[in-house]
């Protein structure tokens, strides 16, 4: 994101059944992977219920943020998919069936027709049913699924999907690159790291405090391990722009040796 958007880039997953362990979470570590593959970076994440209650807090708090925000979940036509109502309730609006996503649920009535599924009679009351699947807040935009036909929708830079991974990673892919297109690589990042050996996490500590005083757009990071077997150690390492990563970075591994650390494993 360029200097001038601080926007944050979100994640929501809506789910009970991830909450419960039913199911397992696939979208973190995709976003991550497909926002990393466009210089892009993933500021949060959040897991909560199909609670409408839940959900219509979460999606206040979220549109107020005026960040850029990926949904997954809860907006199929079952009971316990709330999250069209919620996106609705939480800005306020009316829901009304959008007319392209009726179009493209039509459609896919037909498809499923003619190999022999179910009739394309939209007036048969499972068709109703899944027009359901298009009602959205009044406003929002559609949000393409390659697919199945059956689109998500997209509203105040919040992008509405499915909890199927086949479904939603496809949607969010279009979404960034046909919607925050301008927004790729326009911050370059860089993550340096090294390990620390015969060092207590307290007594480098000051000097992390210190670094992020003098180079205040990088972060510094500590991420102690027992070795697993081998020697204890800290994995210590620092987030942001090249060049003052790179004199972070040195300033902290002379910190290590002049507190009385080592950078290589300490011979048994």
């Amino acid at each position: 994101m360029s200097s001038t958007d601080h926007r944050k880039v979100r994640l929501i997953i809506i789910g009970d059944e991830i909450l419960s362990g039913r199911r397992q979470d696939k979208h973190f570590s995709t976003m991550v992977q497909l926002l990393s593959q466009r210089g892009m970076h993933l500021g949060g994440a959040e897991f909560i219920s199909d609670e409408r209650a839940t959900i219509v807090a979460t999606l206040r708090r979220s549109f107020a943020s005026g960040d850029i925000v990926f949904s997954c979940g809860g907006i199929g036509a079952t009971p316990d998919d709330q999250t069209r109502q919620a996106a609705a309730e939480a800005l306020g609006l009316p829901l009304a069936l959008h007319p392209e996503a009726e179009r493209l649920i039509a459609e896919r009535c037909a498809d499923s027709a003619r190999r022999g599924q179910g009739s394309a009679d939209m007036l048969l009351p499972e068709n109703q049913q899944r027009l359901q699947m298009g009602v959205f807040p009044v406003g929002a935009e559609i949000v393409p699924n390659p697919y199945n036909k059956i689109p998500g929708f997209f509203i105040k830079d919040h992008t509405f999907m499915p909890g199927f991974p086949v479904m939603a990673w496809p949607m969010m892919e279009w979404t960034l690159d046909t919607r925050y297109a301008s927004q790729h690589h326009q911050v370059s990042r860089v993550e340096h790291s090294f390990l620390a050996f015969s060092l207590p996490e307290s007594r480098i500590t000051p000097a992390l405090e210190e670094l992020e005083r003098r180079w205040p757009g990088v972060k510094a990071f500590s991420l102690p391990s027992m070795g697993d077997g081998g020697h204890a150690h800290i994995d210590l390492g620092v987030k942001g722009e090249p060049a003052a990563a790179a004199e972070a970075l040195a300033y902290l591994q002379d910190e290590v040796i002049r507190v009385g650390g080592q950078l290589n494993p300490p011979e048994k």
